[in-house]
């Protein structure tokens, strides 16, 4: 098994972190998440240009044909740095399932969203439902839509709904625009700073809508996107773990105490120790992981949920002795430490928490 990134994608996860380091400031960060937009156009625009909107898009789709792999560079950088931009919804998630279909209508949809022209998000997850996607009660009857649709990443702003649906006890994938007539949107950020909302569907017409994918199409369309935006998640998530530590054995060789750094003490280094080691481990596996998905193997999603469950266990650890470690100073909102840990939060919640990925687990 070859564990070694080629050249091409050492270079993605060079130009990636420069960005980020340069143009992506903690300072700039907060900015954006404090203004009512959530996040930066103009670094949208950006994305654009350096052809990263475009990246795991097929070629006869004007994309870079990139696979799980590089995505996994892409969130791994992204997570050092607390990205916020709507990579995930857009890119990951909508861009996954426009990929499956071969329509006019997707492949106009794809270039808009490659050049930055136009934002889709998924609804797929529904109130109470407790992870299991599948069970939908938001349907179409006499052609209209009617219930609700919850925690749909970059609500707010997106020109589209991919809206997973219930039709005559089968379930389709229908193109919704925002504008729709009777589609409403209750719109709110998470822990982490990003933007979210529940779509409420009131008689919407399906006239003006399409059907992108309708029964097993539909339903392995979205497991397919649920694996390969869990990885993505993840490697965010192990991103930030290393960036935690890091700044945890940098601040602790800083602070001193009893006259001296309080990296020299021995109790303190074990726990940076096993934040360390945590990382380490959710990195292992994720290698494994991404490997498998991109090689379409059949054990991938059972190591996708083996991977959310251990980066859920992992980076709580290591988030709650980073904050712990920085003392007061690790909770104010000054520092970036304690967004870590906020942002480690708001991923194990996200597609199914920690203990849903083990019971996921042991049942495949």
């Amino acid at each position: 098994m070859d564990l070694e990134f080629s050249d091409e994608q050492n270079m993605l996860r060079d130009a990636v972190s420069k960005f980020c380091e340069t143009e992506y400031t903690f300072d700039k960060r907060e900015k954006i998440v404090e203004s009512n937009l959530g996040h930066s156009p103009d670094l949208w625009k950006q994305f654009a240009e350096l052809g990263w909107l475009g990246m795991p898009f097929s070629e006869k789709n004007g994309g870079y044909d990139a696979g799980p792999i590089e995505l996994s560079i892409i969130f791994e950088e992204f997570g050092k740095h607390l990205i916020v931009e709507p990579y995930l919804s857009n890119i990951v998630m909508s861009g996954s399932l426009l990929e499956a279909t071969d329509t006019d209508v997707s492949r106009e949809l794809i270039n808009n969203i490659i050049s930055g022209n136009k934002q889709v998000s998924v609804a797929f997850s529904e109130p109470n439902n407790g992870y299991k996607f599948h069970e939908i009660s938001c349907s179409v009857v006499d052609n209209k839509i009617n219930g609700t649709k919850s925690i749909v990443l970059n609500a707010e702003f997106a020109d589209k709904f991919i809206v997973y649906l219930k039709n005559e006890n089968n379930n389709g994938l229908y193109l919704v625009d925002a504008d729709t007539p009777g589609l409403s949107i209750n719109s709110f950020s998470t822990i982490d700073g990003s933007n979210c909302g529940d779509l409420h569907f009131e008689d919407v017409s399906t006239e003006n809508t399409v059907v992108l994918l309708s029964g097993d199409d539909a339903t392995q369309g979205i497991d397919k996107m649920l694996d390969l935006s869990i990885l993505c998640i993840c490697a965010e998530a192990i991103g930030g773990m290393f960036t935690s530590y890091t700044k945890t054995v940098q601040y602790t060789k800083e602070r001193e105490q009893f006259g001296q750094p309080i990296s020299n003490f021995q109790v303190l280094q074990h726990r940076m120790v096993e934040m360390f080691m945590e990382t380490e481990i959710a990195k292992s596996l994720l290698m494994k992981a991404m490997m498998q998905l991109d090689a379409n193997d059949k054990e991938s999603s059972k190591t996708i949920s083996a991977l959310k469950a251990q980066v859920g266990k992992a980076s709580r650890i290591v988030g709650q002795e980073a904050v712990q470690l920085h003392g007061g100073m690790g909770v104010s909102n000054e520092m970036s430490i304690g967004h870590y840990l906020k942002k480690f939060t708001a991923i194990d919640s996200m597609f199914g928490n920690r203990i849903f990925h083990l019971k996921r687990f042991t049942s495949l």
